[in-house]
């Protein structure tokens, strides 16, 4: 299998997480994925079921958001992930869900507070509110940009849009989608009773660099331990 073929392959299996953890409804919503070694990347066409998202079906663009390769229109946000790619070089891959509870706090345009620590650990503080942009050019990319650039959080919410996750690769983008809405229910059912109480900036940065460079088989694989 050849590395293009590879991350068609890649991307059509993380359209199935969205719709496994019900980020999206009907076609909203998309994943796209760099092509390492190549100024490309994959991602769905747009408006076509989730059911058809076979690698075959994947688009392939530039990083200007032309189409290279497929038969199909790209996503109406390629031009949003396009510019990502362009800006940010460390990221390998971008997602973009309606998901009900962060697209509603996205709807307040407020930031998720850093009242959990699966909210520290993560997305290292606040997860915050990119400006309004419309569809149809590179706007949404350029206030994903500026918001991300130097946060720490992988997700930004878009004003009276819906939350946009980055990640080193694609399924470290899923990864953050499917965690901002769940801690964006957690927080919106904990106000329900109280408002939640933040967490200290020691304590955010703790648990963050805890999480990213010490939790699971990360430590292991840095150290060079095999078991």
């Amino acid at each position: 299998m050849s590395t293009l073929d590879a991350v068609r392959a890649e991307v059509a299996e993380l359209h199935r997480e969205l719709t496994r953890y019900d980020l999206v409804v009907w076609t909203a919503g998309n994943v796209s994925a760099r092509v390492p070694g190549e100024e490309l990347f994959v991602i769905k066409p747009s408006g076509v079921s989730y059911d058809e998202l076979s690698p075959e079906a994947m688009v392939v663009c530039d990083l200007d958001g032309n189409l290279v390769e497929g038969t199909r229109a790209p996503s109406s946000d390629t031009a949003a992930h396009a510019y990502v790619y362009r800006h940010l070089p460390e990221v390998g891959g971008v997602v973009h869900t309606h998901s009900t509870y962060a697209t509603a706090w996205a709807a307040r345009r407020e930031p998720i507070p850093c009242v959990l620590t699966m909210i520290a650990d993560e997305f290292g503080g606040d997860i915050p509110v990119g400006p309004f942009a419309l569809i149809g050019d590179d706007s949404i990319g350029r206030g994903i940009v500026e918001t991300l650039r130097d946060s720490r959080s992988p997700a930004v919410l878009m004003a009276n849009h819906g939350p946009f996750t980055i990640g080193r690769d694609a399924r470290a983008a899923v990864k953050a989608a499917v965690m901002v809405e769940d801690v964006a229910r957690t927080v919106h059912l904990s106000r329900q009773l109280a408002e939640p109480v933040a967490m200290s900036s020691a304590d955010i940065d703790a648990l963050y660099d805890r999480y990213q460079n010490v939790y699971g088989q990360q430590a292991l694989a840095t150290s060079g331990d095999t078991l």
